[in-house]
């Protein structure tokens, strides 16, 4: 799939399921970076029928800590799209890693140590610029929502 800038969509941050634990030292690097560019530059993927988070989650995790109240998002059919396959990091402590224990962790209250999952995707992420002020902007309802 190529994705384009009109791939990105505006999701809801309460949305979103996390399936792994993020590094503190890079959620604070990541955090001040995003604070000085004013924006998000990347979107996470996420799985469109659950919400969990196949890549960005430390772009999740500052979202948080930045009271945003939706993010830039890529969506795909993660369980029924085969170009999209999930392995694990080497020393991470598990052998393997299937797209049902991905969607399972994401849909409970734990979460994966960092650098477990190791997602691949035909595709390179589209660079975008969001500005902070739109993803701290109250989501719209009715016909012309975004």
């Amino acid at each position: 799939m190529d994705w384009s800038e009109d791939d990105v969509e505006l999701v809801p941050l309460s949305w979103l399921k996390a399936h792994e634990a993020v590094k503190p030292r890079n959620q604070r690097k990541l955090l001040d970076m995003t604070r000085r560019w004013g924006g998000y530059t990347k979107p996470l993927i996420v799985d469109s029928n659950t919400g969990a988070i196949l890549d960005g989650h430390h772009r999740h995790a500052i979202a948080m800590d930045l009271g945003l109240i939706r993010v830039p998002v890529l969506c795909v059919d993660y369980l029924g799209d085969d170009s999209i396959s999930v392995d694990v990091w080497p020393a991470c402590g598990r052998e393997s890693l299937t797209k049902e224990d991905v969607i399972s962790m994401s849909l409970s209250d734990d979460v994966f140590p960092p650098k477990t999952s190791r997602h691949t995707m035909a595709d390179d992420t589209p660079p975008i610029f969001i500005p902070l002020e739109v993803l701290l902007e109250p989501l719209k309802h009715g016909p012309d929502a975004s």
